[in-house]
């Protein structure tokens, strides 16, 4: 038996085996096979070569971006009168507070009687500020519990009807972005390399006429998005630029290029109107001549501009080109294959 094992062996090491082809006359399974020859076909050269291009090595963008507003606007309101407002204060009138013991608003937990009703040091985070642990005349018929707070407190009024710097839809942006596909050694601006100065102080964004200046009107932007600007800045929102820096650099390097679309990204369904709109505080610091320390606390309704940048670049590579070339060939072996075996059963005429 050993030796019939080695002898078997030594056959089969140095036999080669071949399928055995046979030509079937038949149109039907000639039209068949040929069919699902094109569609296999048709399936890697137009959706995996063209379509997905499977033939190219793909990287992730890395960018960079920075933003500077240019625009000045004018006010005449009578709690501040006639005002110039440049890039420094695009924002809602202050008020003006300093850090003092104030009795709180009253509601049902600052109430008091007496002292003994105010917890010297506590601190309600939902509160206006640290209970001193006296109790104060807050009117002629109500005590609260006196806090140490930032006085006078915030009284947050109704919005007016109309967002106060009207004319901020034409205050226009520059956006500079900076994109790299470290794989490929790629690097490329939104600023295009033969833009100068000049010209960048007098284009603006226009999607037929203009479409590679990187200045865009902020009105124009948000109209895209299908919104109005007036009614968007009063309780204010959350406006994305998208920018799309798709890019195939088997084509020279100016085919690859931004594209900019525009949509808003904050929630306005009617249903969902608890906290609507954008807005923030803030503090600028002060100190009196008698060495107080004060502050001017802005609460600022505004449109916030979040600027997205996204993409994928592709260059052909030997590797993904062999493997999806390999896999149509195996496609096609396959269908042989079946139809061999769907023969073997079939007897034609």
């Amino acid at each position: 038996m050993g030796g019939c094992s080695s002898q078997s062996c030594h056959h089969c090491f140095f036999e080669y085996e071949t399928e055995r082809m046979i030509v079937v006359k038949s149109k039907v399974v000639g039209s068949v096979f040929r069919l699902i020859q094109f569609l296999i076909l048709f399936y890697v050269i137009g959706y995996v070569c063209v379509v997905q291009k499977s033939y190219q090595e793909t990287d992730s963008v890395v960018s960079s971006v920075t933003t500077k507003v240019k625009g000045t606007g004018f006010t005449n309101t009578s709690d501040l009168g006639a005002r110039v407002w440049d890039v420094a204060d695009y924002n809602i009138p202050p008020q003006v507070e300093w850090w003092k013991k104030y009795p709180v608003l009253p509601n049902q937990s600052t109430i008091c009687m007496s002292d003994s009703d105010c917890l010297e040091g506590s601190n309600d985070v939902r509160g206006n500020g640290i209970q001193t642990g006296l109790c104060m005349n807050y009117s002629e018929t109500v005590k609260t519990c006196e806090v140490l707070s930032w006085c006078p407190l915030e009284i947050d009024i109704n919005l007016p009807e109309h967002a106060l710097l009207v004319a901020a839809e034409d205050f226009t942006v520059l956006i500079k972005n900076s994109v790299t596909y470290p794989k490929f050694n790629f690097h490329k601006r939104n600023i295009l390399p033969d833009v100068n100065s000049s010209y960048l102080k007098q284009c603006e964004f226009n999607r037929k006429t203009d479409p590679d200046c990187p200045i865009f009107r902020l009105k124009d932007m948000v109209s895209e998005a299908e919104e109005d600007f007036q009614t968007m800045a009063i309780r204010g929102g959350v406006l994305g630029i998208m920018i799309d820096w798709n890019c195939d650099l088997d084509w020279p390097e100016h085919y690859c290029g931004p594209k900019y679309s525009f949509r808003r990204l904050d929630n306005k369904i009617p249903e969902n109107n608890v906290a609507p709109g954008y807005n923030f505080r803030f503090a600028k610091y002060y100190k009196t001549t008698d060495g107080r320390e004060t502050r001017t606390l802005i609460k600022a309704y505004g449109i916030r501009f979040d600027v997205i940048v996204f993409g994928t670049a592709g260059k052909f590579n030997m590797v993904p080109t062999i493997v999806n070339v390999g896999a149509a060939l195996t496609f096609l072996s396959l269908v042989s294959s079946v139809k061999w075996s769907h023969l073997q059963n079939t007897h034609y005429l």
